[in-house]
């Protein structure tokens, strides 16, 4: 995650002096930090709960935590790194907690549940792709959906930090409270398993275009 804690808006002031007329009681102060940083660790937190729903709540109560221990950040440190860090750790609860839910209930699936839903920033745009190519962009995205879906809490969060933000090992670890050793460990580990999910798909494509059925 590359953000700069003297970082400046239109309105001429820093993270830091938001920080500081904040704790001063200047509660309009810290509204410019969630204008400015809170597009992104939506972002964030999308690409690791894949809901818009979870993804509101996490960026809600990651700056109301921050504005709570507001007092404990050094000012010398990111601001924008700080918070994102707050909403990765309870992405990583919720993600947890899921999990468990999951795991204590099985209910059938009602019609339409757990449909794919599109995620707004991770689209590109085609001048005239091809119903076939519209056809596997949809299906690539429903196995990576599927695959994500299958990794564990700390594996999901590695790779949204390192694959989509390009965060350091060391950032990842302090994320998950680990050292970098098994930082790595769980890259590595969350890769080869969306490696090993995805690699049907890649061959299904590969032997379509071989025959001539893809575009």
């Amino acid at each position: 995650m590359r953000q700069s804690s003297a970082r400046v808006d239109a309105g001429g002031i820093s993270d830091a002096a938001a920080v500081e007329r904040t704790l001063a009681g200047e509660r309009d102060a810290y509204r410019v930090l969630v204008e400015r940083h809170s597009a992104y660790v939506y972002r964030v937190a999308y690409r690791m709960t894949g809901n818009s729903h979870d993804a509101e709540e996490i960026v809600q109560e990651a700056f109301l935590r921050a504005y709570q221990k507001l007092q404990q950040f050094a000012g010398n440190a990111n601001f924008g790194t700080w918070v994102y860090r707050i909403a990765a750790n309870y992405a990583i609860d919720r993600l947890r907690q899921k999990k468990n839910e999951e795991s204590r209930r099985e209910v059938p699936s009602r019609a339409g549940e757990g449909e794919l839903e599109v995620d707004p920033l991770s689209q590109v745009k085609d001048s005239a792709p091809s119903p076939e190519r519209l056809a596997g962009s949809v299906e690539l995205a429903k196995k990576m959906k599927e695959a994500l879906d299958a990794l564990s809490p700390a594996e999901r969060t590695v790779i949204v930090m390192r694959h989509w933000d390009g965060c350091g090992i060391e950032e990842i670890a302090a994320v998950l409270k680990s050292n970098t050793s098994a930082a790595k460990n769980t890259v590595f580990r969350a890769v080869q398993k969306l490696r090993m999910a995805l690699k049907p798909f890649a061959e299904g494509r590969n032997a379509a275009k071989a025959v001539g059925t893809e575009s």
